[in-house]
């Protein structure tokens, strides 16, 4: 039996919901747009308009596999992030809307035309980096990731943006081979998330996400250890960080950093009123007498 793609709509709808998935009416209409090369106003403008047996096939190998709780990343290949859109793989972590508040906090003190030089540490699909190079026109930045696939897709985004110009990216461990005070600002979204509650996540993230950018050791906070010390040597003095952090993270997070050096060390939260972003500044140079 043919489908249009109202039809085809509440069929998704309603197989995701059997399925316990989470969100399945935006699942649904996302899997079913992409399967039908429709947009979300043909769905409402032309509800009638049939599905090709190719793409009534397609669809039901999309739902088939977010059934399966594939994410719809991964099923679609690309994801959209603050202003962009970037292709996405099971080789690097799907950008989420959290992960905004990084961007959001990072342009509100970074001049339009402001020659910065920014850092991404672990940068994977290039979210933060391409989303803010994407705002600022002066600026160049670089990425840095020891999974070479991860770099592969940020390299990819970067040349799909038209962002490959002004971006760098290098293997590496954090920020090992990084000269002192090159930075004006240094971004980050590290592993964060305890070892022991790894299985206790999502099926989506447990079985479908890079567990080397999830896993922060025995108490998430491993990465941090290393990072807070790191981002105040790499950045220039007055230079600004912004680093991700899991929601019950704030205190710790924040001492690490104040341990470190830096200043105005304060956590920003997210749009779901959870702490979600630490950040702060390295002391500008004294004057001399």
């Amino acid at each position: 039996m043919g489908l249009n793609l109202v039809q085809a709509w509440k069929l998704a709808r309603q197989q995701l919901e059997a399925a316990g998935v989470a969100g399945p009416v935006i699942d649904a209409r996302l899997l079913v747009e992409a399967a039908a090369e429709a947009t979300r106003v043909d769905i409402v403008t032309d509800p009638h308009r049939p599905l090709t047996a190719e793409q009534q096939a397609r669809l039901e190998d999309y739902l088939a596999r977010r059934s399966r709780r594939e994410p719809v990343s991964h099923i679609l290949g690309r994801k959209g992030f603050w202003k962009i859109m970037l292709q996405v793989t099971p080789d690097v972590l799907t950008p989420r809307p959290d992960t905004e508040t990084v961007v959001e906090y990072v342009l509100r003190d970074f001049p339009e035309h402001a020659p910065w030089h920014v850092l991404d540490l672990g940068v994977g699909s290039g979210a933060i980096l391409l989303s803010i190079l994407a705002e600022r026109p002066a600026a160049k930045g670089l990425g840095v990731d020891v999974s070479e696939e991860a770099l592969a897709v940020a390299r990819e985004n970067a040349a799909n943006l038209g962002l490959a110009g002004r971006t760098a990216l290098m293997r590496g461990d954090w920020t090992w081979g990084l000269g002192d005070a090159s930075f004006d600002l240094v971004v980050s979204n590290p592993p964060y998330i305890a070892s022991h509650v790894i299985e206790t996540l999502e099926p989506e993230v447990r079985d479908h996400e890079p567990r080397l950018a999830l896993e922060g050791g025995p108490d998430g906070l491993d990465a941090y250890r290393t990072l807070a010390p790191e981002i105040l040597r790499v950045l220039k003095p007055g230079g600004r960080f912004a680093v991700e952090i899991g929601y019950d993270q704030k205190d710790a997070v924040e001492a690490l950093f104040r341990e470190a050096g830096a200043a105005e060390v304060i956590t920003l939260r997210d749009l779901a009123d959870r702490d979600r972003v630490v950040a702060g500044l390295k002391n500008p140079l004294e004057k001399k007498a």
